[in-house]
């Protein structure tokens, strides 16, 4: 081997020494990877245990005689089955009921688990008592590995209620034997949504497997329907999750979705249009797979399941540390939980409101939920409130409006003169020379035909906004106003059983008397409206149609949604039409085309974008002349 050979292997062991040198993974990536190998291995050693406890349970309900048995050869069963937790797997179910002035939890001794939660404030909208769950409706089961590698679930196994002193506070004991034992414990806070929840073992070391240091969690919940109108409840009930330092996302409303999530979790919402059932960790929840599933059966919307591992001591130092939030989806009371809270520290429940997306949410955070508490203060009525609220957003939109208003009567007053213009360049062929002579018209007399678009436009987000936040705001649950018994929903006067295509789809069995009203008023509006803001100009074929059907559209957009949403649209486009009347009657058009034809005589300063805009048609101009030239020559 020469000496070149031996120099070019050895360049190449350095470049290679380099590459893996700076390719190697940072500590942080290293970490990241190994959280997600445990979440997989954890995720697959979980679904095994489930399998087994699932064979356990099917044999013994296929063992019948079990219940025939002497207590001796049953014990021997149980012994066999369950190890050290033989003896608290059979019992009588009891209940312990926490409650204070908002809240009404009920407790089982099997399974030490929730297993009632009313909200004392609300009732269904059938007036029955608002309970987010009972009895098998919702579960929340561990795992627990034994030393001798049984895997067992606190679901089979009864637990023995210890009352303190707090008359609102309850420890369920699973009394495993020799002075061993596992408790849950539940404290209810007077005037408060909040239920803590700890679990801590004593003497534990022995009795489950020493690697125990996470408990294995299934927490499933079917969700009950509490609103008129399922469709758009249902469109409103998701499960919700917030990364333990970072965003909160959902899994769809609209189709099954099952997802696994590798990073930690700080909380796990299952919600529906106006209530939540939230499940809070301390310290997060690993290896999590959420589950959403719609659900056909009556009275229910979705069936919602969580399968999560959260921190546990062995030796019983330290709590494991959940806590359930059971109550409404109001944003300032959710909000209000953060207050005091670290940078970053926040739960950041009020996300579980949905109010749009991006900008638009701030449109309703800042300035639409601002108004209605404050004018909450003062007023009972929410027909009253969202009135007042439109005549604000008018208010503030006033100049604009006044803004657009002259512009239109500008181009309105000029209409002779287009028209005029119209006639000088007919036909198709002219149509550049048209729109030129019609724009510097414009131009010389200070009309410009885009100003009257702005208010539409700003006004637009605040509908979009609004169309988002009244069907979910429970500020309106429930809130009667002239025939409407609840404004957060529809207010029918209409029904049909059959089930007629497309109609029944997209409108609904039902007619709401407000989407009505604000149909025919936005369809009257809209003729007045093309009536006063025609300029002589010639409109693309099918502008006038389409004018007409926008209205339409919205019938079928707002008939199955809240019918505030309706009586805020028809109020604000009734305003509409006032301050069109009164700024008829109040500007002298004579007054304002002289003021025009003044501006005509005066000096042309154009800007340097109707420069260049001007320059763009000389050269369009140019090139259609040659273009035409060209084909002269050819013929």
């Amino acid at each position: 081997m020469d000496k070149n050979t031996v120099i070019g292997f050895l360049l190449i062991g350095v470049v290679l020494f380099a590459f893996t040198w700076l390719n190697q993974p940072s500590p942080e990536q290293v970490e990241a990877q190994r959280r997600y190998q445990d979440s997989i291995a954890r995720v697959e050693y979980i679904r095994q245990v489930e399998q087994q406890i699932q064979e356990q349970q099917a044999a013994l309900e296929e063992d019948d005689s079990l219940q025939h048995l002497p207590d001796s050869a049953k014990n021997v069963q149980l012994q066999h089955t369950y190890g050290v937790f033989a003896g608290v797997m059979e019992g009588e179910e009891e209940t312990v009921t926490l409650e204070n002035d908002l809240l009404e939890v009920r407790i089982s001794t099997k399974g030490g688990r929730l297993e009632y939660a009313r909200l004392k404030e609300y009732v269904t909208h059938d007036s029955l008592p608002l309970i987010l769950f009972q009895g098998k409706e919702s579960k929340l089961d561990f795992t627990l590995v034994t030393a001798t590698n049984r895997v067992v679930n606190t679901a089979d196994m009864f637990f023995t209620p210890v009352k303190g002193n707090d008359p609102n506070s309850v420890t369920m004991r699973l009394n495993i034997g020799q002075g061993s034992y596992l408790d849950f414990a539940y404290t209810l806070e007077p005037n408060d949504y909040m239920l803590q929840y700890t679990i801590q073992g004593h003497g534990l070391n022995g009795i489950l497997s020493p690697s125990v240091n996470t408990l294995d969690l299934t927490w499933e919940q079917d969700i009950r329907q509490q609103e008129k109108g399922r469709k758009y409840e249902d469109q409103h009930t998701a499960l919700y999750y917030k990364f333990l330092a970072d965003d909160v996302e959902k899994l769809s409303e609209g189709k099954d979705q099952s997802e696994k999530v590798s990073n930690r979790l700080k909380w796990i919402a299952y919600k529906d249009k106006f209530f939540a059932a939230v499940l809070i960790s301390r310290d997060g929840f690993e290896a999590t797979t959420l589950d959403s599933k719609l659900v056909s059966t009556p009275g229910y919307l979705k069936r919602f399941k969580t399968i999560a591992s959260v921190p546990f001591d062995l030796k019983g130092e330290e709590p494991a540390s959940l806590t359930y939030y059971l109550g409404p989806n109001q944003y300032t009371l959710l909000k209000a939980y953060d207050k005091g809270a670290e940078a970053g520290q926040e739960l950041d429940l009020e996300e579980l409101v949905p109010m749009s997306f991006s900008f638009l949410r701030i449109i309703n955070q800042y300035f639409i939920l601002p108004i209605f508490d404050f004018l909450g203060k003062y007023f009972t009525s929410y027909g009253l409130i969202i009135f007042l609220l439109t005549l604000i957003v008018k208010l503030v939109l006033f100049p604009l409006t006044y803004k657009s208003y002259m512009s239109s009567a500008k181009m309105r007053v000029l209409r002779p003169q287009v028209e005029a213009i119209n006639e000088k360049y007919p036909g198709q062929d002219k149509a550049m020379e048209r729109q030129k002579a019609t724009m510097e018209l414009y131009s010389r007399a200070g009309a410009s035909p885009m100003a009257g678009c702005l208010p539409m436009l700003l006004q637009f987000p605040i509908l979009i906004a609004l169309y988002n936040l009244f069907p979910s705001a429970i500020e309106l649950r429930q809130q009667s106003f002239l025939w409407a018994h609840d404004l957060s929903t529809y207010d029918a006067v209409i029904h049909w059983d059959a089930q007629i295509p497309l109609i029944s789809t997209y409108l609904g069995n039902h007619l709401s008397l407000f989407c009505l009203l604000m149909t025919a008023v936005n369809i009257v509006y809209t003729k007045f409206n093309m009536d006063m803001t025609n300029t002589g100009q010639q409109q693309m074929p099918g502008m006038k149609m389409m004018m007409y059907m926008m209205p339409l559209m919205f019938l079928f957009f707002f008939n199955q949604s809240a019918s505030a949403l309706s009586y805020y649209f028809l109020v604000s486009t009734l305003i509409s039409i006032a301050q069109t009347l009164s700024f008829r009657f109040v500007i002298n058009e004579e007054k304002l085309l002289a003021k025009l034809e003044a501006n005509k005589k005066k000096p042309a300063k154009k800007s340097g974008f109707m420069k260049r805009l001007e320059e763009a048609q000389r050269q369009q101009q140019e090139t259609l002349r040659k273009q035409q030239q060209q084909k002269n020559r050819k013929k």
